[in-house]
């Protein structure tokens, strides 16, 4: 019986740094909206480079990840990150931010599906981090969309059914999650630019020290009016590549899995028939004569 390919483990070292750097990403998206306006926070036009502070935090989930020995990544699954994240980071420029067709969303979604939501955590970060330095994207909004990503990826490796939904079922899951996730991505991103943005309409607009429903409306219609277009094609997209690549980028993934054989034990043993092996030698025959 062919053995199922087992998803990179989350440790407990990974667990404490994910949930950390997850709670003050979601204060650094929110807190915009709690803020007292008399703080001078509100406004603040540079308020974005101090959460720039997530970046050194999020390469700390992927280090604590690495160092928890048999439950992180061993070589072999940091070389596997290191090729998806590759990937993933030369497939965003081919969309090229065209009314959002990003097809590095699928890729991602896939590789958290089979590896596991720690893993996948991890991969979506680097990334987009990487996908980053190769299009020139690097700024204050870097961190938020690694966090985001990350998020991403995460979600498709809790999805249900990991261990023995396969088919087309599990297809139309993966590609309903990404689809999802693919509109949650651009409206949390709004939310990281949204409040800083002037000129506005005052229907649309962020309105420092308002009540929270009032600014949730406006923040609702603001992203009805300038980001829908590009989040509904990368929903779309993403659901199309799940259903017709998905087969075969799962089976490839799975394939890789399975012979990298992550949390295996590793063990050294003599060869067969040396002095330590306990093997016994065959008798020596004399040589005759010619």
């Amino acid at each position: 019986m062919t053995a199922r390919p087992r998803a990179v483990r989350l440790g407990r070292r990974s667990v404490a740094a994910l949930v950390l750097v997850s709670v003050i990403g979601v204060a650094a998206f929110g807190w915009p909206l709690l803020a007292d306006p008399g703080s001078g926070l509100a406004h603040s036009a540079d308020a974005p480079w101090l959460f720039a502070l997530l970046l050194p935090l999020l390469l700390a989930v992927v280090m604590a990840t690495i160092a928890d020995g048999s439950e992180g990544l061993s070589a072999k699954s940091v070389a596997m990150l290191g090729v998806l994240a590759a990937a993933g980071a030369a497939l965003r420029p081919l969309g090229g931010g065209t009314a959002g067709i990003e097809p590095m969303f699928f890729l991602v979604a896939l590789s958290g599906r089979v590896l596991g939501p720690g893993f996948g955590f991890s991969l979506g970060a680097l990334t987009m981090f990487a996908s980053a330095l190769l299009t020139g994207g690097v700024g204050p909004w870097m961190p938020f969309q690694m966090l985001s990503m990350g998020w991403v990826a995460l979600g498709a490796g809790l999805l249900p059914g990991a261990a023995a939904l396969r088919g087309r079922g599990e297809l139309v899951l993966v590609a309903g999650y990404g689809a999802v996730a693919s509109i949650a991505y651009g409206t949390v991103m709004n939310l990281q630019g949204w409040p800083y943005l002037g000129g506005m309409s005052s229907g649309v607009s962020f309105v420092p020290g308002d009540p929270l429903t009032d600014n949730l409306a406006r923040f609702a219609a603001y992203c009805l009016a300038t980001s829908l277009g590009w989040d509904v094609p990368r929903a779309v997209l993403t659901a199309v590549l799940v259903l017709t690549l998905g087969p075969f980028v799962l089976r490839a993934l799975r394939r890789a899995t399975r012979r990298a054989a992550f949390g295996a034990p590793v063990g050294f043993g003599a060869a067969d028939g040396g002095p330590e092996s306990g093997a016994s030698r065959p008798p020596r025959v004399p040589r005759q004569p010619r």
